[in-house]
């Protein structure tokens, strides 16, 4: 699904996503990836949702978001809690999605100034 923003932005927006991608600034991106709007982009470790351990969330809340979409492929699942619980801890959200709401939902909150993150895994 192609995404159109309706205003420019110097903010990472995710522009595409689609079977084994996603795209953000126009950038095909063929692995997981942790994604905010105002920091450089990164891959992510787990490569599919069976992979997740508590060690991946590490990156995420050095990250200090005040919410965290997970995006977990082609359909909603939902991380074991001792996954999350240093990101509960902290009272940082987590919410999961399958990753093309992920995706919706971050350019949505990312629009509004939120500090939000995307952890995606590929659908």
């Amino acid at each position: 699904m192609k995404l159109h923003p309706n205003r420019p932005s110097v903010l990472n927006t995710i522009t595409a996503y689609g079977p084994g991608f996603i795209e953000v600034n126009a950038q095909r991106i063929e692995h997981a990836l942790l994604l905010m709007p105002e920091k450089p982009f990164s891959a992510w470790a787990p490569a599919r949702f069976e992979d997740l351990v508590a060690s991946h969330f590490d990156a995420v809340l050095a990250a200090e978001p005040e919410v965290v979409l997970l995006g977990t492929g082609a359909r909603q699942r939902f991380a074991h809690p001792r996954l999350t619980a240093a990101l509960i801890a902290r009272r940082i959200g987590v919410e999961s999605m399958d990753t093309g709401a992920a995706c919706r939902t971050y350019n949505i909150l990312m629009t509004e100034g939120r500090k939000v993150l995307a952890a995606l895994l590929p659908v």
